[in-house]
């Protein structure tokens, strides 16, 4: 049996309201298919999907349509300007999140039809991804932590997270998804409380690793990769450039 395919595409355009209307554009267009074919749709293609990987070059917080702004948000937005960030309230599930240099974010656009109808298994694939990059390309033992989304290292008894997840579904149909620190400034998350989740520190595969004088550019590309392959494993898909 022929594997999934799912295109790949690394956005070379930064700024993020782009990239989120990208998003969207592409996952309306995959919604309106299944409408228009409505009960008499048929998976006549192995194509069911786009993976998007994108590095922003600018400093940008994202808050859920849940999420809660005046308690997460520790700075007023004269500060942020003065940091040179942005605030964008968005469609997604969680809280507030930072994105930003250094900072691998991934956007699966796919249908879940083609797969299983289980958001939460689907997060829980998500969060494999991650958890096997870092063993298999680093060494690192990730973890999740009981009743929370995303990824965590814990050494010596202090849980830091390295990847947050926060996902939109529709139709059986997902958009946004992961953020993953690889040699963030983790700095701007000072600025709020991360997901909401109290007493936690951030973390990134730089820090973790104890990087001082690294080639950060060939870290990030390594990582990269990594997790791509990673990707298709778990989700045993074929990617097409």
């Amino acid at each position: 049996m022929k594997k999934k395919v799912i295109y790949f595409e690394y956005i070379k355009e930064k700024d993020y309201r782009y990239t989120w209307q990208y998003q969207k554009k592409i996952f309306n267009k995959i919604i309106e298919k299944k409408i228009t074919n409505d009960i008499n749709f048929i998976k006549t293609t192995n194509n069911v999907g786009f993976l998007l990987f994108v590095e922003y070059n600018k400093h940008i917080y994202t808050i859920g349509k849940n999420g809660k702004e005046k308690k997460n948000l520790l700075v007023t937005s004269n500060f942020l300007k003065e940091k040179n960030a942005t605030l964008y309230k968005v469609d997604r599930g969680g809280d507030i999140t930072y994105h930003g240099p250094g900072q691998l974010v991934i956007y699966p656009i796919i249908d879940l039809n083609y797969f299983f109808m289980d958001i939460h298994k689907y997060v829980r694939y998500l969060e494999e991804v991650i958890i096997e990059s870092l063993n298999i390309g680093y060494n690192i033992k990730g973890i999740r932590e009981n009743g929370k989304t995303g990824i965590w290292i814990n050494k010596k008894g202090e849980p830091r997270k390295i990847c947050s997840i926060g996902i939109k579904v529709s139709r059986w149909v997902t958009m946004h998804g992961l953020a993953f620190n690889i040699n963030t400034d983790l700095q701007y998350f000072e600025y709020i409380i991360p997901c909401g989740i109290h007493n936690r520190k951030m973390t990134s595969l730089k820090n973790e690793l104890q990087l001082k004088n690294t080639n950060e550019s060939l870290l990030f590309y390594e990582a990269s990769q990594i997790i791509k392959k990673s990707f298709k494993n778990i989700f045993q898909i074929e990617l097409m450039e």
